[in-house]
């Protein structure tokens, strides 16, 4: 069983950023190109060798401005570039995963909106091949209702297009109205070789996620309890609202379990 663990953006924005992570133990950075791309392909290469240096896992988060199933091709077009701008980087980054929210249901027929993301996926992966970018695609589970991006969606886009995914545990438990059951869960997921995770805490209402609030040891306890008894290798970036301090107070509980 293999953990790495990481925060989400904090410190990883500059190659001191990545060092100071490494020297606290940690083992994992997401990127964060959410509102901007903030970096070209060199100042990339440069953090992505000093990462593999350190023996720190990158990752990449994509726009947060994205539908794929858009009613307008001109927003589903503009959503394909930002998450390929995305995939460039990653690769210079040396960044295997890059993770982004799908898309929105609309009111439009389900099957439809995940025949229209999948399309939209395997001609991104004809973009990545042709440009021989080391990277995997990695659709989120999403927090809302009304967001396509359900664990049993992601895992028919993986069967079917090759594309990895990302399990979002706080946004599964805000989708479900606070319940997660982690046992039919992991033996869902128990397939894949090595998760990419994201955790948090979580606020909710009816209609689904609202916002990442601080994540609780007790919760933090939990997941990583059915982690090791599932025996699952799992990459966790924390996103909550100090990402740092989290992914430290998981590290000292895992260290506890062990």
């Amino acid at each position: 069983m293999k953990i790495l663990l990481g925060p989400a953006g904090t410190g990883g924005t500059s190659l001191e950023g990545i060092r100071e992570i490494k020297k606290l133990g940690l083992t994992a950075v997401e990127v964060e190109f959410t509102y901007s791309i903030w970096m070209d392909n060199k100042e990339a290469e440069l953090m992505g060798k000093e990462a593999k240096k350190l023996g720190l896992s990158l990752s990449v988060h994509a726009s947060y401005f994205i539908n794929l199933a858009s009613f307008e091709t001109t927003k589903i077009h503009a959503s394909k570039n930002r998450i390929l701008k995305s995939c460039e980087r990653a690769h210079y980054l040396g960044a295997k995963y890059v993770v982004f929210h799908p898309g929105f249901y609309q009111k439009k027929d389900k099957e439809e909106i995940y025949q229209t993301i999948k399309q939209q996926i395997l001609d991104m992966q004809k973009t990545i091949k042709k440009n021989k970018w080391n990277v995997k695609l990695a659709p989120e589970t999403t927090g809302k209702q009304s967001q396509f991006g359900s664990v049993d969606e992601l895992l028919r886009l993986k069967k079917e297009t090759k594309c990895h995914l990302t399990v979002d545990f706080a946004h599964i438990k805000a989708r479900q109205n606070g319940k997660i059951d982690y046992d039919e869960l992991f033996k869902k997921l128990k397939p894949i070789k090595q998760l990419h995770c994201h955790f948090s805490g979580i606020e909710y209402t009816q209609k689904g996620e609202r916002r990442h609030l601080p994540t609780k040891e007790k919760d933090i306890k939990e997941l990583l309890l059915f982690i090791k008894k599932h025996n699952i290798n799992a990459t966790i970036i924390n996103e909550s609202p100090d990402p740092l301090k989290d992914s430290l107070k998981t590290k000292k509980i895992l260290e506890t379990l062990k």
